[in-house]
């Protein structure tokens, strides 16, 4: 059987700019209007498409190849047995991750120069030994810890850094939470619900604001009442395994008023016990995965979602 690789590629900034003003001289005008450094798109630009031809013609004599823009995930259908290489940044291995079932990823970095790659652990030209080591079942594999979102209707969410509940303005969501025996009502920014894997990306700036607000507050208070005695600022790692069997959930700016509480807003999500959310926003209520704000659910009054740990995984070649 003649093994099949699908190549996930990404559209560039530039491509975008293209997209978005017709013409490359219009994109330049653009930019350089604003005082920035076109030649930068370009780079990137030219760096991409290089990398991009490089490991097509690499793979092409590995097996057969599909190449997939990233646009058109959410409707491409998986086989079973297809490897997938990822040529872009760690956003693009997550956005991919959550459409598979089982099918492993391999992420290559297409400029190391410009990106760390945390979720890339190869190169281009890495791919003519990698490849062959993955069909060979020869590569360790990281396992992923992926999120679930469920709702009432029968529509579902996965996650593979993190999922937000919200709403799509800057206007105060309002729902109902439930976690084991606590209940409560709320109105916030919304909830990050993060995995393992996400645990050093949206999750992590929250906790590491979280830090310097309360650090900041218990120096002010410390120097307001002349103690002279400041507390010793500690590290905080917001980290935690990629594989872990739980998530965490943090509400962002919780309120409290006469009817909306905020003493259930951080916490752990296991398999024993899901989150539970009602809805109670008239309109506008999302719920959205990996950054990707234009595929998301509806989460309106009377809606009810369970966010639970996904039934299946992610698998990252290392």
């Amino acid at each position: 059987m003649e093994n099949k690789i699908i190549l996930v590629v990404r559209r560039t900034r530039l491509d975008d700019l293209i997209a978005r003003f017709n013409t490359l001289a219009q994109a330049q005008f653009y930019i350089e209007h604003l005082g920035a450094d076109f030649s930068d798109y370009q780079k990137e630009h030219e760096n991409y498409k290089k990398a991009v031809t490089t490991a097509e013609a690499q793979l092409r004599h590995l097996g057969r190849i599909q190449v997939l823009d990233r646009d058109f995930l959410p409707n491409f259908i998986f086989a079973e047995q297809d490897t997938v290489v990822v040529l872009g940044q760690d956003g693009l291995v997550a956005n991919t991750a959550k459409y598979l079932n089982g099918q492993v990823i391999i992420g290559v970095n297409p400029d190391p120069q410009r990106w760390d790659g945390l979720l890339l652990p190869f190169q281009v030209a890495d791919l003519s030994k990698v490849i062959p080591e993955v069909f060979a079942q020869h590569r360790p594999i990281q396992e992923v810890t992926m999120a679930k979102a469920s709702l009432n209707n029968g529509q579902i969410l996965y996650a593979v850094n993190d999922l937000f509940i919200g709403r799509k303005s800057h206007t105060s969501a309002l729902y109902q939470i439930k976690i084991g025996q606590e209940e409560e009502q709320h109105s916030s920014s919304g909830i990050i619900v993060s995995t393992g894997l996400g645990s050093t990306a949206w999750f992590k700036s929250i906790v590491i604001g979280a830090r310097a607000i309360t650090q900041a507050l218990i120096k002010e208070g410390e120097e307001d009442s002349h103690t002279g005695r400041i507390t010793k600022k500690q590290t905080i790692d917001s980290r935690y395994p990629w594989d872990a069997n739980y998530l965490h959930f943090t509400v962002r700016e919780p309120f409290p008023s006469s009817t909306a509480a905020t003493q259930l807003v951080f916490g752990k999500i296991t398999a024993k016990q899901p989150m539970s959310l009602v809805s109670q926003m008239p309109e506008n209520g999302v719920i959205f995965s990996d950054g990707i704000e234009n595929d998301f659910l509806e989460f309106n009054a009377g809606t009810q979602a369970i966010i639970s740990i996904a039934e299946k995984r992610g698998y990252l070649v290392v």
